[in-house]
């Protein structure tokens, strides 16, 4: 089946959402710090959250630091977390345009005992193999089996340019400064990222959303 024709099933019976397991979930990934993925609160409700996945060794994502936007409904778990990529990622099965993810567990193939831990590093697993003939990016995904070479340099430049680690703090702080004047984090980290990590640019598209 392919990536874009794939839906999650419905859900039976609605539940409210579980304050206490994504607590819990939350405290998991704290506490693993070997893990290379990461969460952060974005502003004061647990449904909408930021994660971060480390680039895996021998890969052209090596040393990128990736953020995603991760949205949970109110059935979670037993629907699947929503996940794109905010940081731009060259990637058969990530759009390029807008982070989107092709990955079975965030459709059909999700479970209520999965976690967003167990979600983030299937994603750190999609980037050390990706799944060329089921693509989100049907462009790059050519590429990938008919030139690997500039797919692989491609793949590694964007990861330097737009997912270095290096740059981690420096935006962290802006994303800070944007946050405190009332935006969210996760908008904040789209507008730096449209903007080169410009943070007057930033700001001015914030404003003009508003």
């Amino acid at each position: 089946m392919h990536c874009a024709a794939r839906q999650t099933a419905p859900v039976a019976c609605a539940e409210m959402f579980d304050l206490g397991r994504i607590q819990k979930e939350l405290r998991e990934i704290e506490r693993d710090k070997t893990s290379g993925v990461t969460v952060q609160l974005n502003g004061s409700s647990l449904q909408r959250l930021t994660g971060f996945v480390e680039g895996p060794r021998d890969t052209p994502y090596e040393n990128g630091y990736f953020v995603v936007d991760i949205q949970l409904d109110d059935q979670y778990p037993f629907v699947p977390p929503k996940m794109r990529f905010i940081s731009k990622v060259y990637h058969p099965n990530v759009s390029s345009a807008n982070g989107a993810i092709c990955l079975d567990i965030l459709k059909d193939q999700w479970s209520p005992a999965l976690t967003l831990k167990t979600a983030l590093l299937s994603l750190q697993a999609l980037l050390s193999s990706p799944e060329p003939d089921d693509p989100q990016d049907a462009v790059v995904a050519r590429q990938y089996l008919t030139d690997h070479a500039t797919f692989v340099r491609t793949a590694r430049m964007w990861t330097e340019n737009f997912a270095h680690r290096s740059q981690a703090a420096t935006e962290d702080e802006k994303v800070t400064k944007l946050a405190d004047m009332g935006f969210s984090r996760v908008d904040a980290i789209a507008a730096l990222q449209s903007t080169a990590n410009d943070e007057n640019a930033a700001l001015e598209l914030l404003l003009s959303a508003a």
